[in-house]
């Protein structure tokens, strides 16, 4: 079976003031359909902007990246957009919650951005119910933990069914308690619901909830005992 996602020598500088700043140098990696895969690496390894490009939000200076056989440097921006309005669900480190609307509107509202026809209640009661939120729904979300902020961002990535689930730094503003239930949810999500999964994170201990662990540092992808934080001190 081929790869589901594959990041084919990816390239990407940054232009700060007079200086290149070079963000990946020749990432290459494939992952599999239904993995839930995470990325490690300290702060200014590259793993955000590898982010961006895998959502295709930015382009590549050079490489490529392939998702589910679709090429998007060879896509237009209208065409990455319909991409990631059809196949992939995003879940940020900041919630970015609409606070005038309740829980429900706010997971509903992917539905409305994605312009989906095809809206499935059921599904959609399914996703508050795996994610503990059947009850809060008419909450908002001033009226909500930070963790039920988290949980009903997660909801609203994975209501219009995507094929993959980026999450960056999903726990980042979260304490223990409650990084564990995210992860927990998302660990989930990825099982029951069958979507492939790729979760940015700085923490070791998040990692370990995935199947597998891509340690980044300095640009590139890098074996676990070159990442200082995995190092057994």
């Amino acid at each position: 079976m081929g790869a589901f996602i594959e990041a084919i020598d990816l390239h990407k500088t940054y232009r700060v003031g007079k200086i290149d700043v070079p963000a990946l140098r020749g990432v290459s990696f494939s992952v599999q359909k239904g993995e839930f895969v995470t990325i490690v690496g300290p702060s200014g390894s590259g793993k955000s902007t590898l982010f961006y490009l895998l959502g295709g939000l930015t382009r590549a200076d050079s490489g490529k990246v392939v998702m589910d056989g679709d090429d998007f440097a060879t896509l237009s921006d209208a065409q990455r957009t319909r991409m990631r309005k059809r196949k992939i669900g995003f879940v940020f480190q900041k919630f970015n919650l609409l606070p005038t609307l309740d829980a429900r509107s706010n997971i509903a509202i992917a539905q409305e951005i994605s312009g989906n026809g095809d809206r499935d209640p059921t599904f959609f009661l399914r996703i508050c119910d795996l994610l503990g939120l059947s009850k809060r729904l008419n909450h908002r979300p001033s009226e909500l933990s930070g963790g039920e902020q988290q949980r009903v961002a997660l909801a609203r990535a994975l209501v219009n069914k995507p094929a993959v689930v980026l999450a960056d730094e999903p726990t980042g503003n979260l304490d223990t308690e409650n990084s564990n239930i995210v992860l927990k949810m998302l660990r989930q999500s990825n099982h029951e619901l069958g979507q492939t999964v790729l979760m940015i994170t700085h923490n070791p201990e998040a990692a370990k909830f995935g199947d597998r662990v891509i340690h980044m540092r300095d640009g590139h992808v890098v074996r676990p005992e070159e990442d200082p934080q995995w190092t057994p001190h």
